[in-house]
């Protein structure tokens, strides 16, 4: 029990680390088998993070930290080396689908689970730990919005729940897939801004392909929801779409 007590302590900062570096990927190719027990006892991460600090472990070592464990003929550094590979860099990682990530040789059930849930938990210390954003401008949706949709390989609509001053109070993800009017579900967008007592809101969604230029698609599923607001006396501010770190408006006439 004291061991798993240890185990816990040491993953948490390496998870929040690993996350946060998503937003800035950086990944030195370091192809070379590594025995853990082969290192020195200093040189291994988990003793680097308590004599050195969390913030001496490269990429790497806190993505071992948040595995704990390789794979049979494959030490937890050399799975963290080919995953970065596999994926070009953290962000691209951090953007991978949990059952994707289940489904590779070595990493199972339950080390995409901790994947997926140290990235999230990077964006949400992130997010919690910044003043509300005023969403004033197209740019500041997007601003808000960029770094969880850029990297994305399918599309996916957030909803920003704003109060009364056009404050941020909440990022909200309704729906998954192709953007069409089926699948931007204006219903319930309208529930989830109405159930978390907004005022106002914006949406966002991604285009996998790279162009940001909005579909006629797109358009009209910011014409159904504009006319759906006005009904239920909700102030809609824009509709961003994100591809990559390029992104564009489909927001109606009124901006923000």
């Amino acid at each position: 029990m004291a061991r798993e007590s240890l185990l816990r302590v040491h993953a948490l900062p390496a998870l929040l680390s690993l996350a946060r570096l998503a937003i800035l990927p950086r990944f030195d190719d370091q192809r070379v088998a590594t025995v853990i027990a082969n290192l020195p006892m200093q040189d291994r991460p988990r003793e680097r993070l308590w004599t050195r600090g969390v913030e001496a472990l490269n990429e790497r070592e806190l993505l071992a930290l948040v595995l704990r464990s390789g794979r049979c003929g494959e030490s937890v550094l050399d799975l963290a080396t080919a995953l970065l590979g596999e994926y070009g860099s953290l962000a691209g990682l951090a953007a991978a689908r949990p059952e994707e990530l289940a489904n590779r040789r070595g990493i199972g059930p339950t080390k995409a689970a901790a994947l997926v849930a140290a990235f999230r938990l990077g964006r949400l210390a992130t997010t919690s730990s910044a003043r509300r954003p005023l969403l004033a401008s197209s740019a500041d949706v997007a601003a808000v919005t960029c770094g969880e949709l850029g990297q994305l390989r399918r599309e996916r609509v957030l909803v920003l729940v704003c109060n009364a001053a056009n404050r941020l109070e909440r990022t909200i993800a309704v729906s998954e897939g192709s953007v069409d009017r089926s699948l931007v579900p204006v219903r319930e967008i309208l529930n989830a801004v109405l159930r978390h007592d907004g005022r106002a809101f914006a949406i966002a969604h991604n285009h996998p392909s790279g162009d940001p230029t909005p579909s006629d698609a797109d358009r009209r599923a910011t014409e159904d929801i504009a006319a759906a607001a006005r009904i239920v006396g909700l102030r809609f501010l824009d509709h961003v779409v994100v591809a990559g770190e390029r992104w564009a408006t489909a927001g109606p006439r009124r901006r923000c």
